[in-house]
């Protein structure tokens, strides 16, 4: 179960991500250890299928902290980007106040000498001269207000460039993260693509086989979908199933299972987050009992895992590598949490 090469808007290779989000978010979000797999069995086929799916559940616990870290980042850039546009009008506002302030000094001189005033516009420090209130009644009323214009632009340039550049190293130490987090994902599901290879050619043929199911959609009436924005993403993670699992992947063509919930409820123009920690929180919880079709369904106590009910008590989720969006009952994992949008 080699992961797929992503397709579309997300067609990279995993080693291709870090390209793409050169930066990306949160020394805060640092990788929680993961208990490591067992020692890899060799008793047989059972035993390797139990391993595998450790693996796969850290490994989807660490592509969704991968999420989160890149989901930082490209706030953390566009923040960035946003304070440094502020930097440069700053910047182009005191170069022009600087410039009114010599014409003001010029006129001064073509005028018949330079009183303390004028020396006051001619200085590369007027903050200091100022900040003497004595002086203030030597200035004259448009020149002072004139240069409390430039106080106040140069000490908004000072601040704005102090905050761009905070945002700037903020997001290049969260590179380090961004990477570890890659390396988890990757680093687990290397080991179950070890741990399959240990299988018979026949056993390796059942595992896939299995891991690509579709499921069935079965008898999908009962309750309505909670609104029409609901109706709408329920088609468009109907329309989904059968596309691959990968990694770190939002669709169109590829999904991790946050990925696939986050892309259907954008088909229906409604914004929601990208990890599933967070879509659990992302709209009110309901009563598993009275689910209706476009609501999220969250699992583990760490919300590692998302899908959506789709009625008939099935969910559509992307369930992990080498899978693909498929149908499955709503009670597929324990601890499911429903959260309605």
């Amino acid at each position: 179960m080699v992961p797929h090469r992503r397709a579309g808007r997300t067609g990279l290779t995993q080693r291709g991500r870090i390209a793409v989000l050169p930066a990306a978010a949160a020394a805060a979000l640092a990788v929680v250890p993961m208990a490591p797999a067992t020692a890899e069995p060799q008793d047989g086929p059972a035993e390797v299928r139990a391993a595998v799916g450790r693996l796969h559940v850290q490994a989807e616990r660490a592509t969704e902290r991968y999420n989160a870290a890149g989901e930082r980042h490209r706030r953390l850039t566009a923040e960035a980007e946003r304070l440094r546009d502020r930097v440069a009008r700053e910047q182009d506002r005191v170069n022009r106040l600087r410039g009114v302030i010599g014409s003001l000094a010029g006129a001064e001189y073509r005028s018949g000498g330079v009183d303390p005033a004028v020396r006051l516009l001619l200085s590369s420090d007027p903050e200091s001269y100022l900040a003497k209130a004595a002086t203030l009644n030597r200035i004259g009323t448009h020149q002072a207000a004139e240069l409390r214009s430039l106080r106040r632009a140069q000490a908004a340039l000072r601040a704005q460039r102090t905050r761009a550049a905070w945002k700037v190293a903020e997001a290049e130490r969260s590179r380090t993260a961004l990477r570890r987090h890659q390396r988890a994902v990757e680093s687990r599901l290397a080991r179950a693509e070890r741990l399959l290879a240990g299988l018979t050619p026949g056993q390796r043929a059942e595992e896939a086989r299995a891991a690509r199911s579709l499921g069935r959609p079965g008898a999908l009436g009962g309750a309505p979908a909670a609104s029409r924005h609901a109706a709408a993403a329920v088609a468009a993670a109907r329309s989904a199933v059968g596309r691959p699992y990968v990694w770190g992947a939002g669709g169109p063509s590829a999904f991790d299972c946050s990925g696939l919930t986050q892309w259907a409820y954008r088909q229906a123009g409604v914004a929601i987050p990208r990890t599933s920690q967070s879509q659990r929180f992302a709209g009110h919880r309901v009563p598993l009992s009275q689910a209706r079709p476009g609501d999220l369904v969250t699992y583990r106590t760490d919300a590692s895992h998302v899908g959506m009910y789709v009625g008939g008590g099935q969910v559509v989720h992307a369930p992990r590598p080498g899978g693909r969006v498929r149908y499955d009952p709503v009670g597929m994992l324990p601890n499911a949490t429903v959260t309605r949008i």
